[in-house]
């Protein structure tokens, strides 16, 4: 036993430099690792790699990307059931304050909307019509415009649920802007994955001493890639434990330690509410998904019903008369064409209220507030769940890497050894 450990001693001295290395190499694996798993996360956003028809084969595409969909949607849920609705975003609008504000705008598109109408239905009236006539049929129409949109509006605030679908609006956005999904996750997470990294170092080089002892006891070439591979599965594993682990403030060997994503949850609110306001549930967006979303059909039938408002209350005891003259399929078609031309033009004719909508809803506001209502345990629910379903791709990632880096490391030994 003495000649034994004599000669491990001696073994020591004479290598020194190359055992010394061992716990160094077991950090860098730990952190090289650990950067690697990350990347992967988020990278390449594109499927790269070899497809068999049409679908991917063999290669790589990062998690969040690949799992747009369904981490989006779980996102979204957790946002909508516990921060904000659909009718958060739209009752601090004022109908009469958006019909002043996009008067300019509308103004030019009733013109436009009004001489094809005229021109398309009765061409021979409208062309036998003197110019000063024409300009007073446009301008009564403009003068009620703004009153009919505001209307519109009312009624958008007051059935909101059957108009906006929130989620869809949000995950639609999310799938085709993966960027911008990799964005929520790295900016609202930033300072969690500087930590895995770090972490890394720190457990790998702990690991490595207990590797390098057990190597000079034995020298087994399988000990390198086994400590690698659990270098590897043990440093992610800690580490995404440490990160949302434990919920409240507790003591482990005299030092006090809290999962960081909640000791940071003010840090990650403001980002989070900063990145959901302007890039996300944004006006135009808003705008965007009631005017051409899945449900906008039922916005057009609020229109058509207040064109068709509008045109009783100016027609009057006439209406027989138009009809008669006219015929009522045609005038139909009338009401159909002037309330799709209003339509179509409204989400460029809102785009003047962008900055005023933007005020009112104030979206980054409501959900700080609403997420600083959240407990411990609610606000880890936020970010977590979209990706805890893959947390063990990343941890078997890092083993992988790790048993490779290990094996690599088992034979650069031996070779300086031999």
């Amino acid at each position: 036993m003495g000649e034994y450990l004599h000669g491990i001693v001696d073994d020591f001295v004479r290598y020194w430099p190359v055992y010394t290395s061992i716990p160094l190499v077991a950090a860098l694996i730990g952190w090289v690792t650990k950067l690697v798993a990350i990347r992967m996360m988020f990278e390449p956003i594109d499927f790269v790699g070899i497809r068999r028809r049409g679908r991917p084969f063999l290669g790589w595409q990062g998690i969040v990307p690949r799992r747009a969909a369904r981490m989006a949607g779980i996102a979204v849920d957790t946002m909508t059931e516990q921060l904000i609705s659909p009718r958060d975003i739209v009752q601090r609008l004022d109908p009469e304050r958006i019909g002043k504000e996009i008067e300019a705008p509308l103004r030019e598109a009733i013109e436009e909307i009004v001489t094809d109408v005229a021109e398309r239905y009765q061409p021979g009236l409208w062309e036998r019509l003197p110019e000063r006539g024409r300009r007073m049929v446009i301008r009564r129409v403009q003068d009620q415009a703004p009153h009919m949109v505001a209307k519109v509006i009312d009624q958008i605030k007051a059935d909101v649920d059957s108009v906006f679908d929130l989620k869809d609006m949000v995950v639609t956005h999310l799938v085709q802007d993966k960027a911008l999904l990799n964005r929520i996750f790295q900016e609202a997470g930033h300072e969690e994955f500087r930590f895995i990294g770090r972490s890394g170092l720190l457990f790998g080089a702990l690991i490595g001493v207990v590797q390098m002892v057990v190597w000079l006891l034995l020298r087994v070439p399988l000990i390198m890639p086994v400590f690698g591979l659990f270098i590897g599965w043990f440093t992610d594993w800690l580490a995404l434990k440490m990160i949302f682990r434990p919920l409240r403030p507790r003591k482990y060997f005299g030092v006090t330690w809290q999962g960081l994503f909640l000791k940071r949850r003010d840090e990650v609110t403001d980002a989070y509410a900063d990145l959901i306001a302007t890039e996300i549930i944004t006006p135009r967006n808003v705008i965007d998904a009631v005017l051409r979303g899945p449900m906008s059909d039922r916005v057009l039938t609020m229109i058509e019903r207040q064109v068709d408002a509008e045109l009783e209350r100016h027609t009057g005891v006439a209406k027989p008369l138009v009809l008669l003259a006219m015929g009522g399929g045609r005038y139909g078609a009338l009401k159909d064409r002037i309330a799709e031309s209003v339509m179509t033009r409204l989400p460029d004719t809102l785009r003047y209220v962008e900055t005023y909508a933007a005020d009112a809803m104030d979206i980054r506001g409501t959900l700080v507030t609403k997420m600083r209502e959240l407990d411990d345990a609610e606000f880890e629910g936020l970010l977590r769940p979209a990706f805890q379903q893959d947390e063990w791709i990343l941890i078997l990632t890092g083993a992988l890497l790790g048993g490779l880096c290990g094996e690599l490391q088992v034979q650069i030994v031996l070779l300086l050894t031999g």
